[in-house]
């Protein structure tokens, strides 16, 4: 099985941003890289070459979905694991957002000591 090392986390709010990051990598062990935007991501992506995206929905400019969309529309990163971080987890939308490409759906907010675990289990999920 492949380890999950490598994340980018993509959000516009710094706070948020900081959280994650001081989970994933002081209680996860991760590497983590972090963009204030979906346009960050994408310039970015061939770069960082993450093993994994967690993605704000709600941004600015470019959203969550288009981000989404952009990346699949990439070659080299046309299969990249995306996983939505959203305040919105009515099943609907969670089904939604799955139907659109999304690995996953891990719900704001989120528990800190928690987050490495639930993004752990996505990447098992997606490994067999």
């Amino acid at each position: 099985m492949v380890v999950l090392n490598r994340v980018m986390y993509v959000d516009d709010e710094e706070d948020l941003r900081s959280i994650v990051e001081m989970s994933l990598q002081m209680v996860g062990g991760m590497e983590v890289h972090l963009c204030t935007s979906g346009q960050e991501a994408l310039a970015r992506l061939p770069e960082i070459r993450p093993d994994l995206v967690l993605l704000d929905v709600m941004m600015p400019n470019m959203d969550g979905l288009q981000t989404l969309e952009a990346i699949r529309a990439t070659p080299d990163f046309a299969n990249l694991p995306v996983v939505f971080m959203t305040a919105k987890i009515r099943p609907t939308e969670v089904a939604r957002l799955r139907d659109l490409g999304a690995a996953d759906v891990i719900a704001k907010p989120f528990d800190v000591m928690q987050l490495p675990d639930q993004v752990r289990e996505i990447w098992s999920r997606l490994q067999t």
